[in-house]
């Protein structure tokens, strides 16, 4: 039998897996978006888009599990989060809906004004996504300010802190190495050559970008390796991280680009399981009183009937959307062709 407070810890990996699988898979979607007004041509930037044309919406499927599970399992977390975190969230989400009209929208004329501006259009939000990501999870990792009632007292000013805007950047490096790498994965001929010099110079600007957001953690977030340090052996974590991207260039320069992607998809999965050692058992750490008024997944979890009826469903639903990715990407693997019903 499991027990009650194993539910809450179950869930809590729910919530955590959901996240790693949506920054994987919409994460090369969105880096594919930042790199978008770099392609010089028309045709270059249908390819682009006929990359990510069969699968960007069902990799945000993952992000509404995320969601849902916060509502549902963590109520407390959701609430303050869709509450101190609204303006921010707003913004997100308008980045959501822009970025899927414009994919949408962006071939429906010839007009080469009308698709030059759905093109910014889709590149700026997959930029506000990535940077709204990367700009929550750094408020999440260096706190914010939340009172004895669980509320918000801070203003939105208070987002753009400078260790919340260097994992913003840090998350829009990533994205962008990712992305690059999934492109290069889907093109061929003269337009794969130049991705091959575009993979490069992500890779640079994130190991740098890395590097930085590094140093000012372990300087400036003691928290985020207090555990580390208490327990050395989980430093394998970091070295993993390191050894995973140091491993793309080398598998991207023996032309294994899909071992490149893994690799990519791995560090950033082993990043996650950083940020969850180093916050771990809290899901919004509070500035005010930090042990007292923090959430976590022991006080702001449901209860525990509720997670055992939601965790049922999650066993069925879950399979399904892996059952769905699978097929969708089996189907539409290889190289990108432009048809009549491409974009």
């Amino acid at each position: 039998m499991i027990g009650e407070s194993s539910y809450a810890l179950i869930w809590y990996l729910v919530v955590g897996i959901a996240a790693i699988f949506y920054v994987i898979l919409d994460g090369f979607d969105l880096g594919v978006g930042m790199l978008h007004p770099f392609a010089k041509k028309d045709q270059d930037r249908r390819i682009f888009l006929n990359a990510i044309g069969p699968v960007w919406d069902g990799n945000e499927v993952w992000l509404v599990i995320v969601g849902g599970a916060l509502f549902a399992g963590f109520p407390d977390v959701y609430a303050a989060l869709f509450s101190g975190f609204y303006n921010l969230c707003m913004l997100l989400l308008c980045g959501l809906i822009f970025r899927a009209v414009a994919i949408e929208f962006r071939s429906k004329r010839p007009s080469q004004t009308w698709r030059s501006t759905w093109d910014w259009v889709f590149s700026i939000a997959s930029y506000i996504i990535a940077f709204g990501i990367g700009l929550a999870l750094g408020n999440m990792i260096e706190g914010v300010p939340l009172n004895e009632h669980k509320d918000f007292v801070g203003s939105f000013s208070l987002f753009f802190r400078p260790y919340p805007v260097l994992i913003g950047i840090l998350t829009c490096a990533l994205l962008t190495m990712h992305g690059a790498i999934y492109l290069c994965m889907k093109t061929e001929k003269a337009l794969h050559e130049r991705l091959r010099k575009w993979v490069n110079r992500t890779v640079i600007l994130f190991i740098i970008v890395y590097v930085v957001a590094t140093v000012v953690t372990w300087m400036q977030m003691p928290h985020m390796v207090a555990k580390m340090m208490l327990q050395p052996y989980l430093l394998i974590f970091g070295v993993l991280a390191i050894l995973s991207f140091l491993n793309v260039p080398r598998e991207f320069s023996l032309k294994r680009d899909f071992r490149a992607f893994l690799y990519s998809s791995f560090g950033i999965m082993v990043l996650f399981v950083l940020y969850g050692i180093g916050t771990f058992p809290t899901l919004i750490r509070s500035t005010i009183n930090t042990e007292q008024y923090s959430l976590t997944f022991h006080n702001a979890a449901s209860s525990p009937l509720t997670l055992k009826v939601l965790l049922i469903i999650v066993a069925i639903g879950v399979p399904l959307v892996l059952a769905y990715g699978y097929y969708v990407y089996r189907v539409f693997q290889g190289k990108v062709k432009i048809g009549p019903s491409s974009y």
